[in-house]
Formats: C-alpha cells, sequence, structure tokens
C-alpha cells in the first residue's frame, strides 16, 4: 500500500560545500521526523533554489512525507498521474524515435514495471492475458485503438488500479519493481543483460518525468548500488565457434537439403566466407555483389553492404511488414562498407546467381516467393544441419548454437589468421575496440609468432665489464 505518513517535525540547515579536485558539490540538508535528508545540487543556485522550497513549505506551515522527506506539494503531480498513464505517454512520446526491435524492448520493460505497481494482482485475469494485453496493446502506438474487447476489459482495469507515479518515491516499493523486474516468471533471476536492458530503459523513463515535472528526481539506485551482480560481458564464448571440417558438413548438409537447400547454402556460405550480420546478409541485392571476369587470375568476389533488414515483427513496424529496413549498425546514416569473398564464395555465388537467375535489382537471398528471406526458415534449416551433422553432445553444446555464430566464426579466424584488427573491424563493422573486446579471448596460436618477433628485435647491446 501506499505510504501516506506526514509530520510537521522538519529542520532545514545551511548549505554543505565541498570543492573536490573535479567538482564542486553544494549539498542541501535537512530532517523530517528526525531522518537526515541530503540533496547535492553542481551550482549554488540549484542549491539555493531548493533550500528556499524547503523554508518556504515550513514557512507555510505545510506538511512533509515522511518517506520521502519532501512537502506534500512535491507529491501533487506525481500523485495525481498514474503510473500506467505514464507509461502509456511516454511509450507515444518514444514511438518515432525507435527502431522496431527497440519498441519490443521498451514494451516489455513497461509491462513488468506496470505489473509490479498495481495495488493488487488481477486474480479475475489469467496472468499470460495481463501481460499480452500489456505487452501487445497497450504499450504498442500502432496497434492500441484496435484493442478487442476481451484486452479493452484488461486495460480499464489496469487503468483503474495503477499506483501513481509518487510510488517511485517510496525506496521500499522501488526494490520491489526491481526485484520484479530481475526475476522471470518461474523464480529463477533473469539473465544479467536482461536486467541491465531493463534498467537502462527505466532510466530513460524517469528522465523524461523529471523533464515533464512529473518526478523531481531519478528514484532508481545509482552507482554500485544499480546491481553489482548484473554485470555483463560481450565477449564471445571460444565454444560456439565450428572449426573448418564442422563448417564444411554443416554447409554441405545444408546444400543437400531438398527444400530450398542450393539456395540457403550460398547464402550461409556468404555469412562463413564474409562474416556479415544476417540481417545485412538477406538485404543484399545481386548487384551489390562484384564478381570477377571467369578467365581473370584473381578470383576474388567483393559484396557491398549497405543496408539491413531485421526481422522484428509487422505489429512493430510502421509499414506492417515483419522486415524493418534500416542503415548499418553503428554506422552513420547512408554509409557502406566493402567485404572481400573468397574465391570459393565467388563459384558459390555465381553459380547461385546463375541457377536462380537472378537480375541485378533482385534480392540476392530470397524466399520462395521471392520475398526477404525468413528468419524462420534460416534457423530451421540451420538446426537441421546441426542435429544431422554434429554428434550428440556436440549438438547439446554451444557450438554454431546460433546462427550468428558463423559471423562470430569468420570475425574470429580473420583474426586468427593475423590480418589486423582495424581491417577486420572495417570489414565487419564494428570498432576496434568492440571488435576487440568481443573476441579477444578467442584469438589464440599466435604467442609463438610474437615471441619469435620480439627475439628478433634482439637483446640490450652488451656492455663492458668494469673491474
Amino acid at each position: 500500500m501506499e505510504t501516506t505518513e506526514t509530520t510537521y517535525d522538519v529542520k532545514v540547515y545551511k548549505i554543505l560545500t565541498y570543492k573536490g579536485a573535479r567538482k564542486t558539490t553544494h549539498t542541501v540538508r535537512w530532517v523530517v521526523a528526525g531522518k537526515r535528508w541530503r540533496e547535492p545540487f553542481s551550482t549554488v543556485a540549484l542549491a539555493e533554489g531548493f533550500r528556499s522550497e524547503l523554508i518556504s513549505a515550513t514557512g507555510k506551515g505545510e506538511a512533509f512525507v515522511v518517506a520521502t522527506g519532501l512537502p506534500v506539494s512535491h507529491r501533487s503531480k506525481s500523485a495525481a498521474m498514474s503510473w500506467y498513464k505514464f507509461a502509456v505517454e511516454y511509450v507515444d512520446a518514444r514511438w518515432s524515435q525507435l527502431g522496431g526491435n527497440s519498441r519490443k524492448n521498451l514494451a516489455k520493460t513497461m509491462t513488468a514495471t506496470t505489473i509490479a505497481l498495481l495495488r493488487t494482482k488481477p486474480a479475475q485475469f489469467e496472468p499470460a492475458a495481463v501481460r499480452t494485453a500489456l505487452r501487445e496493446w497497450a504499450f504498442n502506438k500502432n496497434q492500441r485503438a484496435a484493442a478487442p474487447g476481451d484486452v479493452a476489459v484488461i486495460l480499464k482495469w489496469v487503468e483503474r488500479n495503477s499506483l501513481p507515479v509518487s510510488a517511485w518515491e517510496e525506496p521500499d516499493k522501488v526494490d520491489e519493481v526491481l526485484r520484479a523486474l530481475d526475476t522471470l516468471l518461474d523464480g529463477r533471476q533473469a539473465a544479467a543483460w536482461s536486467r541491465k536492458r531493463h534498467r537502462r530503459i527505466l532510466n530513460v523513463a524517469m528522465k523524461h518525468g523529471i523533464r515533464r515535472r512529473i518526478l523531481r528526481t531519478n528514484p532508481l539506485p545509482k552507482g554500485k548500488e544499480t546491481t553489482a551482480a548484473a554485470k555483463t560481458t560481450n565477449a564471445v564464448d571460444k565454444r560456439s565457434l565450428v572449426n573448418p571440417d564442422q563448417a564444411a558438413a554443416l554447409l554441405d548438409w545444408v546444400r543437400r537439403r531438398p527444400r530450398g537447400g542450393k539456395r540457403l547454402h550460398a547464402f550461409f556460405a556468404t555469412l562463413y566466407y564474409c562474416g556479415p550480420r544476417p540481417e545485412e546478409a538477406v538485404a543484399m541485392r545481386v548487384e551489390d555483389v562484384t564478381l570477377p571476369d571467369p578467365d581473370s587470375r584473381d578470383q576474388w568476389c567483393e559484396l557491398l553492404i549497405h543496408t539491413a533488414t531485421p526481422e522484428v515483427g509487422k505489429q512493430w513496424t510502421d509499414t506492417g511488414k515483419i522486415h524493418e529496413e534500416r542503415d548499418l549498425k553503428g554506422r552513420a546514416e547512408g554509409e557502406t562498407r566493402t567485404v572481400p569473398g573468397h574465391p570459393a564464395l565467388t563459384r558459390i555465388l555465381r553459380r547461385h546467381i546463375e541457377n536462380e537467375e537472378l537480375r541485378p535489382g533482385d534480392l540476392l537471398f530470397q524466399g520462395e516467393k521471392g520475398s526477404v528471406l525468413a528468419g524462420s526458415v534460416i534457423r530451421r534449416a540451420w538446426r537441421g544441419a546441426r542435429k544431422a551433422v554434429l554428434p550428440a553432445h556436440v549438438f547439446e553444446s554451444p557450438t554454431g548454437k546460433r546462427v550468428y555464430d558463423i559471423r562470430h566464426t569468420r570475425l574470429t579466424k580473420w583474426l586468427n589468421d593475423g590480418i589486423p584488427p582495424a581491417q577486420v573491424a572495417d570489414w565487419a563493422g564494428n570498432s576496434v575496440p568492440v571488435l576487440l573486446a568481443t573476441y579477444a579471448r578467442c584469438v589464440e596460436g599466435q604467442p609463438p609468432d610474437l615471441k619469435r618477433r620480439l627475439e628478433a628485435a634482439g637483446d640490450l647491446p652488451e656492455r663492458p665489464d668494469v673491474g
């Protein structure tokens, strides 16, 4: 339940100024019902303004809320707005700025947070139905107006039973919400990356509330308080990489697949030899491939990567299509990159283009009806290859478990083959720091060569003995 205890026992002290090596902090100090409160500010003007508000409130005989240490007037706007209404308005404000996957992640975070901020559990509805109503309808600007009747009933109930935004001013409630976000439906702790993403999304929402003067400060824990356990790493697990023999067997199985095998073989071969992200490969067109003259001694081809079409679900895109077309990840708008393709890939792509009778403007890798190659088809083919080719214990292991692991395998191989990291980063569409942080654990076999280089550089020149 919401805490509403108030008091008139308030004392406001002088501003405490701390001059550090890098910045000066001005801290307002006050006591409410015996509990000490502190609020730091970067400028003396801000600190004096806040202190004046506290003194003014005490002068008017205004009560202070014990749980927050603030005058009752500070709660007025946040107390008047329900969290559900705030969350819906925030989603709408952010909608046009976000891509499909970001919209989906925002909806997931708002759903979990809203359920944690209900006055009571919705016992009359199935829990899954409540989650679906919030995630797929309430927090989807494109779908909300078309919510079916049973969904509308659930959302009306949620709106009536949502706690006010002022609930965030209660530390115990903040802890309760964060625990809910950190916990899966089966009671287990959520993955670190999931917990981190929830907090990142909520922090942006809180800043929105502050800008709109609904919240005065960000109530989420800061620094070490956030969650010491939620440590994440982008480093690739070496066990996920496939060796050349495994790659050859997997690609051969895909090629022999009765339904669309040759088409999919060309797709997976492109991932293996050039390392594009899957959503970049499915966006390529025939004109993006430069094939050498068949009689040329140099049989390396070249791929132009310029677009990505991630699969996000038609309910999250503005076009109503399953795929969303966007610029390359981490690159400026309209930026492209070129990647060299091994002669083996040249032969595969030349044969693929001829067999499929593709024209320059056609998608290089198509679904059965000429549309974008579906992610479900790609994943199903890759899983079938792993199950058929790999021994049972390897199939159950991380080895090549995700289609994306083919890209990891190629980037790692480039690094292990001695290609300079800057060049690998350029071909991969990464920055050098991200590349090294991601693949450093997978680079191997180089210490002996490095030792030989160091030995060849020689030792310190010998100096004559001094008697």
